[in-house]
């Protein structure tokens, strides 16, 4: 598309003549279905609940690719990974992708960042030498980095030590008093409620927010409830082992892995260190029981994020900024929890992307309190931003302006499936190339759900159906039963098509004529 003109850039002024405030905050790894507003059996989460009474709920909303830095490339350029192409963590973002952040500086913004963006910078604008180049936790291009927050947590560790916590020397303080490295334990670790790396990004973002004379645009994302596994009290024994739902999941993990070759490639290689701090060895080693008691755990780490979500919004609130703010609240992606045996994310299980998205325009309070059931992706997220402060992306993109159900009209010919992607190549050590004797660009798979059916392409490996209705536990792979051949193949074209049309299209809606470009804006 082409760049904005000044009028369009004049047009994102909102009530009375005056800019709104934007806040982005994501949460990392919190599953759609933990709000006690889609009705959760257990969880509670009061802030996020009263956003949605005051604002619109997407309950079908899905993340586009999986783990971290994947997703955040969806959210952040409103590209899908066929289109971006960040497929794991350390595929770089290539630089000439318009993003929230460079959009939002076109807008008039200085946009500010609070915690991390995962975006590894592309190396061609690089000295190979750059240490910008040994991490996937760069921060995406356009954004002024007001307190940042990696995976390390340094800047959270030496703020603990300023307060008085000298053990905070390490990631060690995860360890719950009393427990050892590794062991599953629902005591408190030494920090409080008020030292978790959530009260500090909120502590940061509110002493930013006291500084600020003119109209705003902040990302705020939280670390959190991503693992080690691990929060202070009251939240460490808010829930029991026995709380939540039954676990979608195959009778035990050998007929887990037996419905298809990348559980039984992928399962084993889930490590206990990934989400139980000092943990060492396979989680397949973990019992059913324990699986039930990291649950509690995660559920109460929700519980922490929603808690400083209403510190925040009372901080809008004192700070007169509350009627001026769009509020965008997700996750990037979700998290298995015990479902079909997995921790983590990534795969094809809706586990790993089914995610909140609580939008709030103080502007459109016709629909405050409505929930939408049609089917949203993260793609969506840039393209509605743009679309709120009146300002175009600068290229091709995938997703579309939620901004017809803020207003309270129906989009004409939105999607009627969520579509996400999951690339399992290993660049640098070649791991699953050599076990399934692939070429790295067969090693992905693709996703189209909708109501009825999930239908799972694998470049490389055999696809899945699932008869959502029958079986909405995803257990019964049917994409070999001979009954379901016709809609196998009927879900396999719309997948094509669906490809089809997202392939980039940037200049394909530009044609050079007698008369110069002509352009047409899809």
């Amino acid at each position: 598309m082409p760049s904005p003109t000044s009028t369009e850039q004049r047009s994102f002024v909102g009530v009375g003549g005056k800019r709104p405030n934007v806040l982005l905050i994501s949460a990392d790894q919190w599953r759609g279905d933990c709000l006690s507003a889609v009705g959760h059996e257990c969880v509670r989460t009061p802030n996020v609940d009263a956003l949605a009474r005051e604002g619109v709920l997407f309950r079908r909303h899905y993340a586009g690719a999986a783990p971290c830095s994947p997703a955040r490339a969806t959210l952040y350029t409103g590209l899908y990974q066929m289109n971006h192409r960040v497929c794991r963590n350390g595929s770089p973002l290539d630089a000439r992708f318009d993003n929230v952040a460079l959009a939002a500086r076109r807008a008039g913004y200085d946009p500010t960042l609070f915690g991390y963006t995962d975006t590894a910078p592309d190396p061609r604008g690089h000295d190979p030498h750059d240490p910008h180049l040994t991490t996937y936790e760069g921060v995406l291009p356009g954004f002024t980095a007001r307190q940042l927050l990696p995976e390390h947590e340094k800047q959270w560790l030496s703020w603990l030590r300023s307060r008085g916590r000298a053990d905070a020397v390490s990631r060690d303080i995860h360890i719950p008093v009393g427990a050892a490295p590794g062991e599953i334990s629902c005591n408190a670790p030494a920090y409080s409620t008020d030292e978790t790396q959530t009260a500090f990004l909120t502590g940061e973002f509110i002493r930013w927010l006291g500084e600020q004379d003119q109209p705003w645009f902040a990302h705020v994302s939280f670390l959190r409830p991503h693992p080690p596994f691990s929060v202070p009290e009251p939240y460490s024994r808010m829930f029991f082992a026995a709380d939540g739902p039954a676990f979608a999941r195959a009778v035990d993990r050998e007929a887990e892995m037996a419905s298809h070759p990348l559980l039984a490639f992928g399962l084993p290689l889930i490590d206990k260190g990934g989400f139980i701090h000092g943990g060492k060895g396979s989680i397949d080693e973990w019992t059913p029981e324990d699986f039930s008691a990291i649950r509690a755990i995660y559920y109460g780490m929700i519980a922490e994020v929603d808690a400083q979500l209403g510190r925040i919004w009372q901080a809008l609130k004192d700070a007169g900024a509350w009627d001026d703010t769009v509020i965008v609240f997700t996750s990037d992606h979700a998290e298995m929890m015990g479902d079909h045996w997995m921790l983590g994310k990534g795969g094809f299980f809706d586990g790993s992307y089914h995610v909140p998205l609580v939008i709030r325009d103080p502007h459109q309070p016709k629909t405050h309190g409505r929930q939408v059931e049609h089917f949203t992706s993260a793609a969506d997220i840039f393209p509605s931003l743009c679309d709120r402060l009146g300002i175009v992306p600068a290229n091709h993109v995938d997703g579309d302006s939620l901004l017809p159900f803020l207003s309270g009209s129906e989009p004409e010919n939105w999607r009627d499936a969520a579509f996400w992607e999951f690339d399992f190549r290993d660049i640098a050590a070649g791991i699953p190339e050599r076990h399934f004797g692939l070429r790295s660009n067969a090693c992905n798979l693709a996703v189209v759900r909708d109501e009825h059916f999930k239908y799972v392409h694998c470049a490389g490996l055999p696809p899945l159906l699932f008869d959502l209705a029958e079986d909405p536990a995803e257990l019964s792979n049917v994409a070999e039963d001979g009954a379901y051949l016709a809609i196998r193949l009927a879900y396999a074209e719309k997948l094509l098509s669906l490809r089809a049309r997202h392939l980039d299209q940037t200049l394909a809606y530009t044609e050079l004529t007698e008369n110069g470009p002509v352009s047409l804006r899809p």
